[in-house]
């Protein structure tokens, strides 16, 4: 028979595995809610109101995953909750963040040209081209990590 190859998040624990399914096989769904938050601040914890209800709740840094590398204060955020707890952060698939460190480009370099690791206000380390600079404001896609164009420059 047919199989079908997964790859799966344990939505408690954020550990990805892959798993082998036969055709036919049943496999249970978790009933979760969502709720729209946004992101407060961090300090020992991550920190997020419900826009709604004005509730906050806090994640350690293992719930929140990877989305700590693109979040910043004030983030629109949807917060998956499993049996009332909050365990998962889907951020939204594109967001805009500053550079906050990256060699200065050299004279005469092109939008053609190559790139450099740029690292964000955030610290996610992303790749944009040379003629970028220490301040401008970036749009990077969430899922891929991939730069998509330069917002606004510095200044």
């Amino acid at each position: 028979g047919a199989f079908v190859r997964t790859k799966l998040k344990h939505m408690r624990l954020g550990k990805v595995i892959d798993n082998t399914f036969r055709s036919g096989e049943k496999v249970e769904l978790v009933e979760y809610d969502e709720k729209h938050m946004q992101f407060l601040y961090k300090d020992e914890r991550y920190h997020f109101m419900d826009t709604e209800t004005y509730e906050q709740v806090s994640m350690s840094a293992d719930e929140v995953g990877d989305a700590r590398e693109y979040l910043k204060e004030n983030t629109e955020v949807d917060v998956l909750y499993i049996d009332g707890a909050p365990t998962t952060v889907e951020l939204p698939n594109f967001v805009e963040l500053a550079i906050a460190r990256t060699d200065p480009g050299v004279r005469g370099d092109t939008a053609q040209g190559g790139t450099k690791p740029a690292t964000l206000e955030t610290g996610a380390v992303v790749q944009v081209p040379l003629f970028l600079n220490e301040g401008d404001v970036v749009k990077v896609d969430t899922r891929t990590g991939e730069y998509l164009g330069r917002v606004a420059a510095a200044g």
